[in-house]
């Protein structure tokens, strides 16, 4: 099984160095010929924006690794774990919704992709069809019923 977010960051990350090595290197060159470089802002921008994105590759570089080592048989076949999309409906007003556990990479609330560290992600972790899962919020407190699941292994079978 592959996971779709390693291919975007992996994507971004081959982006960012492409930047680093070609567009910046460039851009330096053409601030520098505007003369002295203790007072040059677009000099300082470039060196800002280049400390930005070797910050960012580092910070790519681990989520990839950390991602790739995950093992996907860990991940429980029966039980709501990483991947996963719940359906649940509200116990009090019967609104259904449906959500996916992802990454902090994927995350997207209005299109149901909710990050696993997230208090709802959290709640929902090896959770079954049929089970009740209890939220506090600061609006009050929500109860749903997960009334079907479908984990990551039937996502990419």
């Amino acid at each position: 099984m592959k996971l779709p977010v390693l291919d975007k960051l992996r994507k971004e990350l081959e982006d960012l160095h492409r930047e680093l090595r070609i567009e910046i290197p460039k851009e330096l060159q053409k601030a520098a010929a505007y003369g002295d470089l203790s007072e040059n802002a677009e000099y300082d921008a470039v060196k800002e924006r280049k400390v930005f994105v070797e910050s960012r590759i580092s910070q790519i570089q681990q989520r990839v690794s950390s991602l790739s080592s995950i093992n996907l048989k860990s991940i429980p076949e029966d039980r709501a774990g990483f991947g996963s999309t719940l359906h649940l409906e509200d116990v009090q007003s019967g609104e259904k919704k449906i959500y996916q556990l992802v990454s902090s990479e994927e995350v997207d609330p209005e299109n149901g992709l909710i990050s696993i560290a997230s208090p709802l992600g959290r709640a929902l972790l090896g959770k079954q069809p049929g089970d009740e899962v209890k939220l506090s919020l600061p609006s009050g407190s929500k109860e749903y019923e997960i009334t079907r699941l479908q984990t990551i292994h039937e996502t990419f079978s």
